[in-house]
């Protein structure tokens, strides 16, 4: 009795595993799946309805499932999907699904106002920053958490702009003889790429001087380091919290990046380190470039070789390809505008006349400043700018509610093609803002020129977080397509009229990145 009692559980066992192996185990797994989407999806649906973001109208689907036809369809026609919110929503606010999140738009002038002024601890632009490019895991924690290096942005490096601008202008002339060098016959070259190297060099004259501005090695570095972090991003934005860390060190080429990067600054770093412990923050020879305007505020874990190192990365990062975007568009517009040519030549002849090549000599070019500000007002980085992640539940004057948690933007490239604010407001005109200079207002002479800030225009950002780089990206492609009419003629291949195509990504906005632009050396004619 006792016999079978113990073993009448095998025997049970033995009986059930032949009744599993009777079954389907295909049609078992098919019903767990199916209980598991069809409990996820109740699980979502009921999140969504009792969500303040439900009461915010959808362009496209709305769905718990569907919305992801909506987040496929704006991998390619995001800017499509804003565009059409806009037209439907003025001056309001839309939501839009991505294959991650939802995406909440806000248009008109008010609503930018709005978001402008709303504080940190409700609008994040840092949390917003992070989680596209996953600061932490890519440039670092101290990065991500200490942004002391945007104080050296608005402060040094603005200033000191005046002081080294003959620097600046004698590294754009030895870039374009290298990389355009001037002929008789039409010279074809690839634009971006071109214009990438000559920003790239330029840049880092300014920020870190000869000989390293001119190492081809350190300068392809700081080219492709921006690259290197959005991929990172995008690899990293695909594994949970907890595994972010390994990604970023061992799936990315960041760390490779950084550590290339140590190489070729570490020692000037280590340098200038030695000779203020030895003689004092202000030490004769002290070079007035990047890396002293970081060491005069730097303290502690800051004043270590690394630590710099990052923080000018980070500066290029932000530097180098929003810079080349803006100037690759501007070379595209002057290729199909030569009647604007000579204008502009005898405006920038005329001041350099009087001013010589200086900072003083940028801001009195009125037309080509004009030029390049309608080139930016038609081709920005973005459909959406301004994003911020909210940190607390966001209420607009309309009683719109976003909840925490949320990330939303402003509608930058419909509202700078705004009718009501520009006439004729999808073509391009050379001299809109220049004309808009010459107004009867009393600030008409200041807030329609390129670095202003005005809520009908929005390149460089509003508010408190506005790029705090633009005066000196502003100066810089003044300089540098100065510098292109004065040497140059300049023409599509073939002496096409026809622009090229501007290449779209969710609500991404960049300039074709394989035209070509043709240069032959400035005819007397």
């Amino acid at each position: 009795m006792m016999e079978s009692v113990l073993f009448a559980p095998s025997a049970i066992l033995e009986r059930f595993g032949t009744q599993i192996q009777d079954l389907d185990l295909t049609r078992i797994s098919t019903r767990f799946a199916g209980i598991f989407v069809l409990t996820y999806a109740a699980f979502k649906y009921i999140e969504a309805k009792r969500s303040p973001l439900n009461r915010i109208p959808t362009v496209g689907y709305s769905g718990v499932i569907s919305s992801y036809l909506t987040a496929l369809k704006y991998i390619t026609s995001g800017c499509d999907l804003v565009q059409e919110g806009y037209d439907r929503y003025p001056n309001g606010v839309f939501k839009l699904a991505t294959m991650s999140k939802w995406i909440v738009v806000v248009t008109g002038q008010k609503f930018l106002d709005e978001l402008r002024k709303a504080p940190d601890d409700v609008l994040s632009f840092q949390e917003a920053v992070n989680d596209q490019t996953q600061i932490k895991y890519t440039l670092g924690a101290p990065i991500a958490d200490d942004q002391y290096h945007t104080a050296t942005v608005r402060s040094s490096l603005t200033r000191n702009l005046a002081i080294r601008f003959d620097d600046v202008k004698d590294e754009i002339a030895e870039a374009f003889k290298v990389y355009v060098p001037p002929t008789e016959n039409w010279v074809s070259v690839p634009a971006y790429d071109t214009v990438m190297h000559i920003v790239a060099r330029t840049s880092n004259r300014y920020f870190t001087g000869l000989p390293l501005c001119r190492d081809e090695g350190y300068v392809s570095l700081q080219e492709r380091f921006t690259i290197d972090v959005i991929i990172g991003a995008r690899i990293i934005n695909c594994f949970p919290d907890f595994l972010k860390p390994v990604v970023g060190q061992y799936l990315t080429t960041v760390p490779k990046s950084v550590k290339r990067a140590v190489d070729y600054l570490g020692p000037m770093v280590e340098e200038r380190l030695a000779e203020i412990d030895e003689h004092g923050a202000d030490w004769p020879g002290k070079p007035n470039d990047l890396i002293s305007w970081l060491l005069e505020i730097a303290e502690g874990y800051q004043r270590t070789v690394h630590d710099i190192v990052l923080r000018i990365l980070a500066i290029n990062f932000a530097a180098i390809h929003t810079s080349t975007m803006s100037f690759t568009q501007a070379l595209y517009d002057l290729a199909i505008h030569p009647e604007s040519v000579a204008e502009m030549r005898e405006e920038a002849e005329s001041v350099i006349r009087e001013h010589g090549w200086t900072k003083a000599a940028m801001g009195q070019m009125r037309k080509i400043d004009s030029f390049l500000k309608e080139s930016q007002r038609l081709n920005s980085v973005g459909s959406i700018q301004m994003m911020r992640k909210t940190l607390k539940d966001w209420t607009l004057s309309d009683g719109t509610v976003i909840p925490a948690g949320s990330f939303v933007g402003v509608a930058s490239d419909p509202m700078n093609r705004e009718k009501s604010a520009f006439e004729d407001s999808n073509n391009f005109k050379a001299f809109r803002f220049s004309e808009m200079r010459d107004g009867d207002g009393e600030l008409d002479s200041i807030k329609h020129q390129m670095v202003a800030l005005t809520l009908d225009t929005i390149v460089f950002g509003h508010g408190r977080h506005a790029c705090p780089g633009r005066f000196f990206a502003v100066n810089e492609l003044k300089a540098i397509f100065a510098y292109c009419i004065l040497h140059y003629d300049v023409q599509l291949e073939g002496g096409s009229r026809k622009r090229p195509k501007n290449l779209k990504y969710e609500a991404n906005i960049a300039p074709n990145m394989k035209a070509k632009v043709m240069f032959r050396k400035r005819s007397t004619s």
